[in-house]
C-alpha cells in the first residue's frame, strides 16, 4: 500500500512532509551542499524537484524516469529549473564538465553495486575539477536502534547498505570521499550515509 501511494507525486511529498523531511532537506542543503546562486546542479534522481527551494536560485537540472514526477516538478518549479523525463548516462550528459554540484538523493540504495558505480561515473564526467558529488541514502549501523533499522529495512530500496559500503561503492570512482552518518534528518529514527565525493582539481 505505501509503495504504490509513493509512486505518486501527491503522495511521495505528503509522506515526505509528515516525516519532516523538508527540515531534513534543509540540514542537507546548509551542512554539505551550501549552494551558491552561481552555482550548476544536477539532480540525478530528482523526483518532484524537493531540493529546488533550498539551492538559493542556483542552476539546476533534475533527471527522473518517473513523467508522474517530472510533471509534478515542472508544475511547481518549472519557472526556475529544468527538468528532463529521462535517465541521464555518460552518453547523454547535456554539458560534460560543467557542474559544480550533483546531487543523488535517496537514490543510491535503490541500485546494485554495478548500476550504483555507473552513477558515480555519470556524476564523474558531469563535474568540473573540484566539483562534488551528494549522496544520502539510508544505512545500518551498529548499535542502530531496533525502530531505525525496521523503519530502513522497510525501505522501498532493494539495496540498502551497512554505511561503510556506499563510500566503498563511490571511491572505485573518487579518490576524496568522505561519508557523515546522520539520524536527524527525519522526524521518525532513520540513520542516513551521507557521502560527499569531490572530482581532483586538474
Amino acid at each position: 500500500m505505501l509503495k504504490s501511494l509513493l509512486s505518486f507525486a501527491a503522495g511521495y511529498e505528503l509522506f515526505g512532509r509528515m516525516l519532516g523531511g523538508p527540515a531534513g532537506r534543509v540540514k542537507f542543503a546548509r551542512d554539505y551542499v551550501k549552494p551558491k546562486s552561481t552555482d550548476r546542479v544536477m539532480d540525478i534522481g530528482c523526483g518532484p524537484g524537493m531540493m529546488v527551494p533550498y539551492l538559493h536560485g542556483a542552476t539546476y537540472v533534475g533527471f527522473d524516469a518517473s513523467p508522474e514526477y517530472i510533471d509534478a516538478a515542472r508544475a511547481h518549479y518549472g519557472d526556475r529549473a529544468t527538468f528532463v523525463c529521462d535517465r541521464v548516462s555518460t552518453a547523454t550528459l547535456d554539458a560534460p564538465g560543467s557542474y559544480d554540484i550533483v546531487l543523488a538523493c535517496g537514490v543510491v540504495h535503490h541500485l546494485d553495486d554495478d548500476e550504483a558505480k555507473t552513477l558515480f561515473e555519470i556524476a564523474m564526467a558531469a563535474l568540473k575539477p573540484g566539483g562534488r558529488l551528494l549522496t544520502f541514502d539510508g544505512a545500518y549501523v551498529q548499535g542502530q536502534s531496533r525502530l531505525a533499522r525496521f523503519m530502513i529495512s522497510r525501505d522501498r530500496g532493494q539495496f540498502v547498505r551497512r554505511a561503510e559500503e556506499y563510500p566503498r561503492i563511490a571511491r572505485s570512482v573518487f579518490k576524496d570521499v568522505r561519508m557523515d552518518v546522520r539520524g536527524d534528518f527525519l522526524r521518525i529514527p532513520y540513520t542516513l550515509a551521507v557521502l560527499s565525493c569531490t572530482k581532483e582539481s586538474a
